[in-house]
This record gives structure tokens, C-alpha cells and sequence, in this order.
């Protein structure tokens, strides 16, 4: 199985391009991707993002790591970002085929081996810190590299997880992590008065009591205040809703921001989400966004051609000359394609603004429509079986002293599972009644197509019934099953 790892080391430099370069060349290893890079002059920082396959990306980082404590001196370091090595963080982010838990082992790994190899002590952060006070970078940075080069050696709290009680004389000390996709965000103020960032800061940082998930400190940075956040879990405290904080706490101080800036990448949901709160489209769907629908077309997602391939192996062996699959497997998957489309419909409603007032019975019918049309997918496969078996026990009723007893089961159980198609279909075509009035309006015609599916599968599950039924010798069982059928077609 393929792996892709997002590794964004921050390296001290960002006024000497040559070196970054240098860095960035060092990195340069097969099945790793640069996606981005950035130096900012004030912070005297680089950022640089590559993506990659997990064993390579590994290597890559470690290269860099040494390629930096060649060419950059802290001792002789200036710069407004606080930092404590050469390589000042290096996290891991699980993108495809790997899990939190894989990165961080990996971190674990590059940890070890950048002491081994150039004999920098490691910290590790976050996912892998290895005590709660280490989660949190700030913790392991407080001091920076002059604080912790002089006390390392006597302050057990300063003990690295890899190397010596020695950071290395010019390269420092590095922080190796696992962590989730990380933003990080700065906002320019029109004003050169770096004690309001700091106190705007101090505001909005959830440590200091404001957002969740928020980082911040304050800056000067090309002459203007600076506001420098990372937003720790992006989906939860939104870009949009952290910068409307700092410019309402900007207002208290008669300032506003000018500008902002997005240092490294950004996941497209988090623009997504932003535009959304801002324009205060209605009904938004990130499936409205041009590129977004394109990138769905071509990747055969959205297009004919594409969802057709899923679909056509089963209309092909529908229409081959052979009894499975029949008219069974046909109802139960018209009943797995409402309960998909009533699913589709509720969730494209819960969250929005204007059905928040129906929040809980959206969730209660996604919960209950979701394992129906898992029933029902099983159901396909189902039917095919239980014709088969039939098939099988009057083969076998020729031979056996008990083969009306074998016949009865074998029809008793055809009868059943498309009676549960029914029924279940039934409860789909139910919920998807009840959920028009209250989801999008503009969603109608889903909810009509998903109504005449529920309704197409119950009425040919049920005559499957019937047709097994009429073999069925147990008048009791026979009578006890035309009933439910009763019910179900009324």
C-alpha cells in the first residue's frame, strides 16, 4: 500500500537564499516532493513543505537537518521568531496510507538518527511528545537556544529524548513531532506598535485563554505590528472566525488589520470554509467551487464514464442469460441507492445555517439510514445466494430421504431476505418523506428519485416473496409472511 507523509521542517535562515537552497538541494531524495517554500527576512526563518512516501521523506528531513547545522550559525543568529536549533522543527503530518500513531514512530526514528548522525539533541512534540508538558512547543522552545545551552546540563526538565545534556555549539537542539495538518496564519496591523500584537496575541492564544486550538505571539515585522498565529486544528477554530477575533480586539486599541498572510500551505477547507462565512452563500457546497467539480469530472468521480465503471460489471450481469443476479439483487440494490440518496440529501442540510433548527432529526435519520443501506448492499449478494441454494437443495432432494425438508428451508430463506429487502426499503422510502421538509428545497428531485427507488425495491422484493411462497408448504409460515407483505404494500 502507498504512503504519503507531509513534512514541514523550519529551518533558522530566511535572509540567505544560497543556504536555503543548499538546504533545500539536500533534500532532494527519490519519491519526495518539494510542494513549497518560504523565507521571511524579519523572522529569519524558512519554511519549506515536501510531501512523500513515509521511508523517503524520513531520509529527506535528516539530510536537512545536517545540510542546516553546516551552514547556519545560531550563535551569530538574529531573527523576531523564537528558535532553539539550526533545524528548529521538523513535524510529521499523515496524509494517505499512514496513521497519526506511523509518524509518530517516524519522528521517533528521524529523533535517533539526527543524534546518531550529527549529534544535535532532539525534543520530541505533540503526537509524539513523550510527557504532556513536551506536547506543546512553546514549552520545549521557552528560552530559546541561548536559555537552553545554559542550563541544560543542570535542569531536568531540559533533558533531550535523544543525545547528550549538550546542545550542539552552533546548530543548537531540534524539535522532531507528529501532528495533524497545521495553519500557519498572520495578521499585519496598521500600526508599528508591537505591545498591541503582543496584547492581541495574549487575547486570542487559547494558553492565555482565548481560542481554542491557537498559538500566538506578537511581532515586529516589516515595520508593522504583526499578529502570528499557528491554528493547531483548522476545522474546529476556522480561519475566518480567528481573524474576525483579532480584528475586533484591534478595534479596542484603534487599530484594524491591513493584510494577512499564510506561511506555507493551506488546506483548500480551510479557504473553503472562510469563503463560505464571508459571502454568506447560501446553501454552500465546496461541490459548487469550478475546480472542484473539474478535479471530480477528471478523476472519474462525477462523470458518467466514471461512476459508470463502478456500476456496469452489475448491470452487465444482470442482463446475462442466467437466473442470478435477478429481480431480487435489483431490489435490494434500488433500496442501497435511496437510502445513498436520502443520506446524500440529509447531510448536505445538517450544519447549514438554515436548518439548524433541525440539526438532531438529520443526525437521527443519518444514523438509522446508514446501516439500512448497508443491510441492503449485503442484500444484493444475499438474494443471488439463497436462489442458488434452492437450486442446489432440489438437486439434492433427488437423492436425500428428507428433500421436501430441504426444498422448504431453502424456499423458507429465499423468502426471507427479500421480506427484509422490503421491509427495510420500506423504512428508507419512510425516512426520505419525512426528510423534505426539512432539508434544501432545491434538493427535491434526490428526494423523488430516492422515494420511486424505495418504492420500485419494495414492490419487487415483494413478488419475489410471493413466487417462493407458492412453493412453500408450512401454511402458517406462508399466511404470517402474506400479512407483513400486506402491511408493506399499503
Amino acid at each position: 500500500m502507498s504512503t504519503l507523509v507531509e513534512c514541514v521542517p523550519n529551518f533558522s535562515e530566511g535572509r540567505d537564499k544560497a543556504k536555503v537552497d543548499a538546504i533545500v538541494a539536500a533534500m532532494k531524495v527519490d519519491g519526495v516532493f518539494l510542494l513549497d517554500r518560504e523565507m521571511d527576512s524579519d523572522h529569519n526563518r524558512c519554511v519549506i513543505t515536501l510531501v512523500g512516501e513515509r521511508e523517503a521523506i524520513q531520509e529527506a528531513a535528516i539530510r536537512g537537518v545536517g545540510k542546516a547545522s553546516e551552514l547556519i550559525n545560531l550563535t551569530a543568529h538574529q531573527g523576531a521568531h523564537p528558535r532553539m536549533g539550526a533545524a528548529d522543527v521538523i513535524p510529521f503530518i499523515p496524509i494517505d496510507g499512514v496513521t497519526i500513531e506511523d509518524c509518530v514512530a517516524m519522528a521517533k526514528h528521524v529523533g535517533a538518527e539526527i543524534w546518531k548522525r550529527f549529534q544535535i539533541p532532539v525534543y520530541l512534540y505533540e503526537a509524539a511528545a513523550t510527557s504532556p508538558e513536551r506536547q506543546n512547543l512553546e514549552n520545549i522552545r521557552r528560552g530559546q537556544f541561548e536559555g537552553i545551552r545554559a542550563d541544560i546540563a543542570t535542569n531536568p526538565a531540559r533533558k533531550p529524548d535523544f543525545g547528550e545534556l549538550k546542545v550542539h555549539p552552533t546548530a543548537g537542539a531540534t524539535v522532531v513531532g507528529a501532528r495533524k495538518a497545521l495553519v500557519a496564519y498572520n495578521v499585519f496591523l496598521n500600526t508599528s506598535d508591537v505591545e498591541i500584537a503582543k496584547k492581541i496575541a495574549k487575547a486570542v492564544r487559547f494558553s492565555t485563554g482565548g481560542l481554542r486550538f491557537v498559538k500566538g505571539a506578537g511581532f515586529l515585522v516589516r515595520g508593522q505590528a504583526q499578529v502570528s498565529m499557528n491554528l493547531t486544528d483548522f476545522e474546529q477554530t476556522p480561519v475566518h472566525r480567528v481573524f474576525e477575533f483579532v480584528r475586533r480586539e484591534a478595534a479596542r486599541y484603534g487599530v484594524m488589520p491591513t493584510s494577512s498572510e499564510i506561511v506555507g500551505l493551506i488546506p483548500k477547507k480551510a479557504l473553503e470554509s472562510a469563503a463560505e462565512w464571508f459571502l454568506q452563500v447560501e446553501n454552500f457546497d465546496s461541490s459548487l467551487i469550478l475546480e472542484n467539480r473539474l478535479s471530480a469530472v477528471m478523476s472519474g468521480k462525477a462523470a458518467v464514464g466514471g461512476l459508470r465503471a463502478g456500476v456496469e460489471p452489475f448491470i452487465e450481469q444482470l442482463a446475462a442469460p442466467t437466473a442470478t443476479p435477478g429481480g431480487g439483487s435489483a431490489s435490494a440494490a434500488s433500496g442501497a441507492m435511496a437510502a445513498g440518496l436520502a443520506v446524500m440529501v440529509a447531510s448536505m442540510s445538517r450544519g447549514k445555517k438554515a436548518y439548524l433548527q433541525y440539526e438532531a432529526d438529520l443526525s437521527a435519520a443519518i444514523a438509522r439510514l446508514t446501516p439500512l443501506r448497508e443491510g441492503l448492499k449485503a442484500a444484493i449478494d444475499e438474494d443471488a445466494e439463497s436462489y442458488n441454494a434452492v437450486m442446489k437443495a432440489y438437486k439434492e432432494a433427488k437423492t436425500a430421504a428428507d428433500g421436501d425438508a430441504i426444498i422448504e428451508a431453502a424456499l423458507k430463506q429465499a423468502t426471507i431476505v427479500p421480506l427484509s429487502v422490503a421491509q427495510e426499503s420500506k423504512d428508507v422510502m419512510d425516512l426520505a418523506k419525512k426528510l423534505g421538509p426539512i432539508t434544501n428545497p432545491n434538493m427535491k428531485s434526490d428526494l423523488t428519485t430516492a422515494i420511486a427507488l424505495a418504492q420500485a425495491a419494495i414492490q419487487g422484493a415483494l413478488a419475489n416473496v410471493e413466487i417462493n411462497l407458492e412453493g412453500i408448504k408450512d401454511e402458517s409460515f406462508a399466511s404470517e409472511t402474506r400479512k407483513i407483505a400486506a402491511t408493506l404494500r399499503s
